[in-house]
């Protein structure tokens, strides 16, 4: 049997403790079989579950996540940022996804209530020698359709952002910033409203075949798929869509297919300026990524509460789940330390790694390179803030997954389950055009 509702997974971002479900009759219209189970209540997941039952809202819908909450993951912690679509090739499914993410994501804001600020970003160079890089970044930008895009001088920059220091830099207005776990809630609110069922606290450990039917049931011919938790408890359904995150790797392993792409776990640790230092920023500032090394750099973010988060950094992380410095699971670090793939990426990027578990050590090695963009930080001005783990898809020869990957499996459950492998960033930004190409990808695969 499903396991029942203990508390609602859409409690209110920020809220102190979460509201008891207690209505009996709620209770008794949970069953155990569905047309169509989603596996994992991060922000891809829901959109793409909101999807699926506005398009098909005769057929019966089952949304399980492993914790007692939604969103906690990947979906919750991020830096709360709309992206415009500048970085990403041309043509490319990132750029497109992006692009069109962005305008669904403020129309839904403006539609449901759901507060955001349009803050703007600058990219911004503060040597010569990034000029080229920076003017190929606005090339980009205008080939992806980026809004409002444009290109401004060290005096301009100073009208922005007044404590900013740069000789030239992007101009996207467009950028904003908005809690992402709260349209994460909002999808999902959607999604029960619509008559989809969310169960928590459901951690999926394995994905088969119906065995044999008792004697004049006709379940096991109709619901052929059985989702078993760690609990033993049993969701039978017609098909099967997983968006696992951080273990979306494990996810499709379950179910038969191979175990490349592999998902690495890097962790990102951000300052916070302190409350009496939050007027030296004022937007989003990016410093122009080096095509050398897989990350963007650190970066000065504002959030909705008025906070201003400095970072992050990109290190390794020692646990899927570890949101701290000393996080560990064994597993989880075996399974990524062996990974011929990871391998070569930190052989290839051996310098870089170093100095980013030195930065995240020494507060004052991090402050060193955000006073390039504003010199009256100091170390005194900061606190460490908040973590975020980022599931990093990676191939055998050590090259970032920078794309979707969908995968069925093999033998007889293949036909019935889509996993999204991958689903790269900026998929917050993204989720509602991702939730529109996954959906379009499930009634291509499946007869439903």
């Amino acid at each position: 049997m499903i396991r029942i509702l203990s508390r609602s997974p859409f409690k209110a971002a920020g809220a102190a403790h979460t509201t008891l479900v207690k209505d009996v009759a709620r209770r008794r219209q949970l069953h155990s079989t569905y047309d169509v189970a989603i596996v994992g209540g991060g922000i891809v997941g829901l959109a793409t579950a909101r999807e699926l039952i506005l398009r098909h809202p005769s057929l019966s819908f089952v949304l399980l996540e492993k914790e007692k909450e939604l969103a906690v993951h990947q979906s919750g912690h991020n830096s709360g940022v709309i992206h415009s679509g500048i970085y990403y090739t041309p043509g490319s499914l990132k750029a497109r996804l992006c692009v069109r993410g962005a305008t669904l994501s403020y129309e839904y804001c403006d539609k449901k209530g759901l507060p955001y600020k349009r803050c703007g970003k600058l990219i911004v160079a503060v040597e010569q020698e990034e000029i080229p890089r920076l003017k190929a970044l606005y090339e980009r930008g205008l080939a992806n359709n980026v809004r409002d895009l444009s290109v401004i001088d060290a005096k301009a920059i100073r009208e922005r952002e007044p404590y900013c220091r740069g000789i030239m830099a992007l101009d996207s207005p467009y950028t904003g910033i908005v809690d992402w776990r709260m349209v994460a809630f909002s999808y999902g609110e959607d999604f029960e409203e619509a008559g989809g069922k969310v169960v928590t606290d459901f951690e999926v450990t394995d994905i088969s075949m119906v065995k044999e039917s008792p004697a004049g049931s006709t379940e096991g011919m109709k619901y052929p798929i059985a989702i078993h938790d760690k609990q033993g408890n049993e969701v039978q359904c017609r098909y099967v869509l997983t968006c696992g995150g951080l273990y979306s790797d494990r996810l499709s392993q379950i179910s038969g297919c191979g175990r490349e792409p592999r998902i690495v776990p890097f962790r990102g640790d951000y300052l916070i300026l302190k409350p009496e230092k939050e007027y030296l920023v004022k937007g989003n500032i990016y410093p122009v990524p080096d095509p050398r090394f897989p990350f963007l750099g650190v970066h000065f973010t504002p959030r909705m509460d008025g906070s201003i988060w400095l970072g992050p950094n990109a290190i390794l992380a020692f646990k899927r789940e570890g949101y701290k410095m000393l996080d560990f699971n064994a597993k989880d670090f075996a399974d990524a330390i062996s990974f011929r793939g990871l391998q070569k990426l930190v052989l290839r990027n051996m310098t870089y790694g170093l100095g980013e578990m030195y930065r995240g050590f020494v507060t004052g090695a991090q402050v060193k390179i955000l006073q390039k963009y504003i010199p009256e930080i100091s170390t005194s001005d900061v606190l460490r803030g908040p973590s975020g783990v980022r599931a990093q898809a990676l191939d055998r020869d050590g090259n970032l997954v920078d794309d979707f990957v969908f995968d069925g499996g093999v033998g007889d459950v293949a036909s019935r389950v889509l996993h999204v492998r991958n689903a790269p960033s900026p998929a917050a930004t993204s989720s509602l055009a991702i939730g529109e190409m996954i959906a379009d990808e499930v009634e291509s695969r499946f007869t439903l």
